[in-house]
């Protein structure tokens, strides 16, 4: 079974090491690691994904990382893209090949690139006109000049960015918080997305 670990660590050689010991020694097998961000304090978050055998239970990972000086646990959580971290350039390549599509289908990639549970493109109407599953029928319309963070829904954490009059809203329940880098990764993703779009829109006029 897969799982993804989000974990704070010290920025420091031999961090993730240390990190990767304690995981292999409670059980799991990391199958890839992605730097999510480097934080102003010194500290440096990955996600971790992880694959775990019968019997071996998610605690007894976040209590392993836990136990090292300077590691915190942040989240983790089943991962139902099993086997591969989608990274923003599998995403760009992906657009690039079907640049006629690509609002469309940069709407499908945010999940699993960003780890969130759905996304939905929201017109100022109230209309969602895109969305993943498990998308609420009924997205917010917020007004945004930036991809920001946006109140929570219950449990679900939410943030949104702007695209071309649109805004997508990204959903991910029980956490955890999107990061500055996420928000900037997101912004990027969907401007490079309207950016494919509308080059091939001016080549077929």
């Amino acid at each position: 079974m897969s799982f993804l670990l989000r974990v704070s660590l010290p920025d420091v050689p031999g961090s993730l090491g240390r990190v990767a010991g304690a995981i292999g020694r409670a059980g799991g097998d990391i199958a890839a690691i992605e730097v999510v961000e480097k934080l102003p304090n010194g500290a440096a978050v990955d996600d971790v994904l992880l694959e775990m055998g019968p019997g071996v239970m998610p605690d007894s990972i976040v209590s392993a990382c836990n136990a090292i000086e300077g590691v915190e646990v942040l989240w983790i959580s089943r991962y139902a893209a099993a086997g591969n971290l989608f990274l923003d350039l599998e995403v760009v390549e992906e657009l690039t090949l079907h640049p006629g599509e690509a609002l469309e289908r940069v709407v499908d990639l945010l999940p699993v690139t960003f780890r969130v549970d759905w996304a939905a493109r929201v017109r100022r109407d109230g209309h969602v006109v895109r969305a993943t599953e498990p998308a609420p029928a009924v997205v917010t319309w917020v007004d945004l000049d930036r991809p920001s963070r946006l109140p929570d829904d219950d449990e679900t954490v939410l943030c949104g960015a702007p695209l071309d009059g649109d805004v997508i809203v990204l959903g991910r329940q029980g956490g955890p918080e999107f990061l500055d880098s996420e928000l900037a990764r997101v912004g990027h993703l969907l401007g490079l997305a309207w950016t494919i779009n509308r080059a091939e829109t001016a080549r077929d006029q």
